[in-house]
């Protein structure tokens, strides 16, 4: 329930293991020693400071690049001036695709409401300011806020010191006495963004963390399990309290309701999402994970067009605060792929893919796995990378689709994280000669050269990376592999950030069609790819899982991007909806993994009125697959299913 501070026994737990309380005092020169130096200087307990940071950037520089929110350094002190002047277009934005997805109604064009004008500096919220007060209260110029760490640290502790004297409290030793400290370093203007905010500050304090930066350096958080906060402090900030409405989330975050709008236009036109009964009429197997290209207003500004698309919820970058905008019974327009998007809740995440460094926050990334276990728990979804779709991986419907379908959250999205905080972490589950692997390179150290992040053809900053490239044989040199649906031409895939042609991506499990040496094969869109597997820096770990291949007799079975009714299914009335196979083909002796199996369903949906919505079910079933970098789905009775 929106409003309810979390309690922690609710709290997300971290899955790594507690650093030693013992551990070794840290070097001046250091980053640890870094923290423990402001932290003196502003007497500031040296637990919350660096509890404060791991939330915010993991205590990550991210080269001096500021985030989505214009944050920087590794307290993310930010200056929204710099993010908005370089804001992107919005996520769908290009008139010619359709976000909806379904040929029953006239393409939804996507251009909507225009990327607004650049907000005066006056009108920007605090929490998009802290740098300018940073500045203000430590002396330090905002340039060298922004360009040296030690600095970046000085100011974060500054503004934690002064929100400890203006709630009228004294600088105590106890990190247990800083609560509102923390939660107003939030910049939350509600009060239960804010008390989620500081509870996960706190399990950070509590549990411990340690890791290795993307400098190189090693910060430890030594667990300290018997600190218990003064979460009453919360009370005494004057925060609003979040919009009330038919919030759908779990109690351990803050959620709010902001609706988008259901209107008829005329002309059979209509937007911006679909009424629907879920689950009773069909049941919800998806959670697609996207990013915005957009910063948190225009996201509000577009979901609550009439003209525009919608999605079920949007997650804030800054704090992790969410935005529930339909009901879950109901059917957004987000995911390219009618099927999907009627069998699938969306969430989009304030970010932009082609900037590596406008990272995803510690907050945004533990609120976004709390309401995703939420959701699986209550639709019995599977916590797999074929239950939790990024964007990048739903289908094209047909072969005129494929080369439309959009590419978020890209491959610098930390699965591996993700999935260590969805409690699921990947793992090995067999031995070294498995049929099957699961992609799992090391984030921070795997860092493939990207192209086009700013400019076509220019190399992107050096950036961890949870996709690894696939080759057409053993060989570095080698040329990657084709993709002929994005490519009818037949030519090479690039190394482009928003090219999935040969990319493999973490948490996705591929059937092995050969090994040799530091090199794995894995079947992959009807062909052999290969891919660096070295023993002693894997990017993959061997596991269990079902695989399937054509059955016997067959030389080849067709690959469809949705799985449809067979004709005799729909009754008079409803247009017979085509399926029709994409331009792969699935060859005898190849074997892909698997993930559901489901009855063919066409949710016919084209008007407003809702009373004559209908779900269309058939007889024929499909195996959902992994099939490429995207899903796809076979006839069950092309295939025969085995223990890989």
């Amino acid at each position: 329930m929106a409003g309810t501070v979390a309690s922690a026994a609710l709290l997300l737990p971290l899955l790594s293991a507690a650093p030693s309380a013992v551990a070794d005092v840290p070097e001046a020169g250091t980053l640890q020693g870094q923290f423990a130096r402001a932290a003196s200087r502003h007497g500031v307990p040296e637990s919350v400071l660096l509890a404060v940071s791991y939330l915010q950037s993991r205590w990550d520089t991210h080269g001096g690049a500021p985030s989505v929110t214009g944050g920087y350094g590794p307290m993310h002190l930010t200056d929204a001036r710099t993010a908005l002047a370089e804001s992107a277009a919005p996520h769908h934005s290009d008139g010619e695709e359709d976000a909806r997805g379904d040929a029953s109604r006239p393409l939804r064009s996507a251009a909507g409401t225009a990327t607004p004008a650049a907000v005066p500096d006056a009108a920007l919220p605090g929490r998009l300011r802290t740098l300018e007060r940073a500045s203000a209260l430590s002396g330090i110029p905002a340039e060298e806020l922004r360009d040296s760490t030690a600095a970046n640290i000085e100011g974060g502790a500054a503004l934690l010191a002064a929100a400890q004297r203006e709630a009228g409290l004294p600088a105590s030793a106890d990190p247990a006495e800083w609560y509102g400290a923390v939660a107003r370093y939030s910049g939350a203007d509600d009060s239960a963004t804010a008390a989620t905010y500081a509870n996960d500050v706190f399990d950070v304090i509590r549990t411990g963390e340690t890791r290795t930066t993307d400098s190189g350096q090693r910060v430890t958080l030594p667990a300290a399990p018997a600190v218990e906060p003064a979460t009453e402090q919360v009370d005494a900030l004057g925060l609003r309290r979040p919009a009330a409405g038919p919030v759908e989330c779990p109690r351990s975050v803050a959620c709010e309701w902001i609706p988008a709008p259901y209107e008829e236009f005329g002309d059979g036109d209509y937007g911006n999402h679909d009424k629907a009964d879920r689950p009773s009429s069909q049941s919800i197997d998806y959670i697609v994970i996207h990013d915005t290209e957009a910063t948190w207003d225009v996201t509000l500004k577009l979901v609550q067009d009439p003209t525009y698309v919608s999605w079920q919820y949007s997650l804030r970058s800054s704090d992790g605060h969410i935005a529930q905008h339909l009901p879950l019974k109901d059917v957004g327009w987000h995911a390219g792929n009618w099927f999907v998007n009627a069998k699938s809740v969306g969430l989009e995440h304030e970010g932009f893919l082609t900037s590596p460094d406008s990272w995803y926050t510690e907050a945004m990334y533990r609120t976004s796995a709390r309401l995703v276990r939420y959701l699986a728990q209550r639709y019995d979804i599977p916590l797999d990378r074929q239950h939790i779709l990024g964007h990048d991986t739903v289908p094209g419907t047909v072969t005129s689709t494929i080369r439309g379908m959009h590419t978020d959250p890209g491959p610098y999205w930390d699965w591996a994280h993700y999935f260590r905080l969805l409690g699921r972490p990947i793992t090995p589950s067999a031995g070294p000669n498995a049929a099957v692997v699961t992609i799992r390179p090391d984030y921070s150290a795997h860092q493939p050269v990207y192209t086009g992040c700013v400019k076509a053809g220019e190399v992107c900053a050096p950036h961890g990376s949870g996709a690894v490239r696939l080759h057409i044989a053993p060989s570095a040199d080698a040329p990657l592999v084709k993709d002929i649906g994005l490519r009818p031409g037949g030519q090479d895939s690039t190394a482009g950030v928003n090219d999935t042609g040969a990319r493999a991506s973490t948490g996705q499990s591929f059937a092995v069609a050969e090994r040799r040496g530091e090199w794995t094969a894995i079947w992959y869109l009807g062909q052999k790819a290969w891919f660096h597997n070295p023993r002693k820096e894997p990017a993959a770990v061997n596991t269990r899982g079902l695989v399937l291949t054509p059955r016997e007799g067959l030389a080849e079975v067709p690959v469809y991007g949705r799985a449809y009714p067979e004709a005799s299914a729909y009754p008079a009335g409803i247009p017979v909806q085509a399926v029709s196979p994409l331009p792969y083909k699935l060859l005898a002796g190849q074997r892909y993994v698997v993930g559901d199996r489901t009855p063919g369903e066409y949710y016919f949906a084209p008007v407003f009125d809702s009373s004559g919505h209908t779900v269309v079910r058939g007889q024929e079933e499909y195996y959902e697959i992994q099939f490429g970098h995207r899903v796809a789905f076979v006839k069950a009775s092309d295939v025969r299913v085995s223990q890989g």
